[in-house]
């Protein structure tokens, strides 16, 4: 591996986070991937070990250490259960609307609590019929008097039931599309507020995701993140900001699947012979290090830069989620090849690092919509001559 010249805190928070994952998350990843448990319990353990405030300013409570450090947690989580990782990391993307565009107000009541993991957050701009189309939202937010007045339903919410802030995306002008959007917080026991069912998904099973059901649900206007029509404009910012972590957590999860696929490679016999022994399996682990590696050059690198205070990082926030999460995707399918018909037994890890993997090319903008801003983001550039 690469030394990417952590400092002192960041090989810290590293093992720390490694020692979390070997002793509270790999011994249960397997059981509440069967039971869709959510992990209270190990979310406890990063809560008491100061984890979730690592993004978060110090003035609220938090370390101030940016996305950087975040990554790094969300790396090495994801090693051992993507689905645990997310419900970590999803925190973080329902607390940065409030972050980057939140009142001092609005910062000095949520954002203690998310740091010291006393509450979890969650973003909700997904929507049944609108998905990477914001200008198609039906969720609306009509005001009368100090209050808005949220209806609609939002989908495929991660942390959604579990989390106690929800920063939600709803229209209050329809008539502009997309420009008619704003952000709204959203606390877990505002009457009118209520979830669907618990999805039965694929893969990060440990973690929750639901329907957010706004039925003439009242918040006051004090909850109004930064202005009116500017919804739009902060989840996307808030996208340029998480997607990394997205990238780190695709990483974890391919690392996760060579260090299985190393340790069956050396144990497996085949002829007389270790399997690792054999050019066909040492071709393909070498083309996976190869490629996780690069992928976290590219999510530290994106990372850092968002950290940095460059305005525009979508391009390379971008290419850092659709590079990482296909490297994931492709690592994670070798690592079953290598199990061989082991690799596609629940006794196994491999299978589960393979569906944990898969969502990462979807969620935070599918990859196909991040090839479109890279190639938006191009083609805007200057022509150098």
């Amino acid at each position: 591996m690469i030394d990417y010249l952590f400092t002192e805190d960041q090989v810290m928070i590293r093992d720390l986070c490694r020692e979390i994952t070997d002793e509270k998350i790999r011994p249960v990843a397997a059981e509440l991937d069967r039971t869709e448990e959510f992990p209270w319990d190990v979310l406890k353990v990063m809560a008491d070990s100061d984890l979730f405030g690592l993004y978060i300013d110090e003035k609220y409570g938090g370390m101030g250490f940016g996305i950087m450090n975040l990554c790094i947690a969300t790396e090495e989580f994801s090693k051992g259960c993507g689905g645990i990782a997310i419900c970590y990391a999803a925190s973080a993307l329902g607390a940065y609307p409030i972050i980057l565009y939140g009142s001092e107000e609005q910062k000095e009541k949520y954002l203690p609590d998310l740091a010291a993991g006393k509450k979890l957050a969650a973003f909700g701009i997904t929507e049944p019929a609108a998905g990477s189309d914001a200008s198609a939202m039906q969720t609306t937010a009509k005001k009368d008097g100090n209050h808005y007045i949220l209806n609609g339903t939002k989908h495929f919410i991660t942390n959604g039931g579990e989390a106690q802030v929800y920063t939600v995306v709803a229209m209050t002008d329809k008539s502009k599309g997309a420009r008619g959007a704003s952000v709204f917080i959203v606390d877990k026991d505002t009457p009118g507020f209520t979830f669907g069912k618990k999805e039965d998904k694929l893969g990060i099973r440990a973690s929750a995701t639901r329907e957010l059901i706004f039925t003439d649900c009242k918040i006051p206007k004090e909850n109004l993140i930064g202005r009116e029509g500017q919804g739009f404009i902060v989840a996307m910012k808030t996208f340029d900001t998480s997607r990394p972590g997205i990238g780190a957590q695709a990483v974890g999860i391919a690392q996760g699947a060579l260090d299985a696929a190393l340790q069956y490679a050396r144990e497996r016999k085949q002829f007389g012979k270790s399997i690792s022994s054999f050019q066909g399996i040492q071709f393909m682990l070498a083309d996976m290090a190869t490629q996780i590696e690069a992928a976290r050059a590219l999510v530290y690198a994106s990372a850092r830069e968002v950290d940095s205070g460059k305005k525009n990082v979508s391009m390379n926030s971008a290419m850092a989620k659709l590079y990482a999460s296909d490297v994931a995707m492709k690592v994670t399918t070798d690592c079953v090849q290598i199990f061989g018909g082991y690799g596609y037994m629940k006794e196994y890890p491999a299978e589960k690092y393979m569906r944990d993997a898969k969502i990462t090319q979807i969620y935070e903008g599918t990859n196909q919509v991040q090839r479109n801003i890279i190639a938006l983001s191009l083609i805007k550039q200057k022509v150098r001559k």
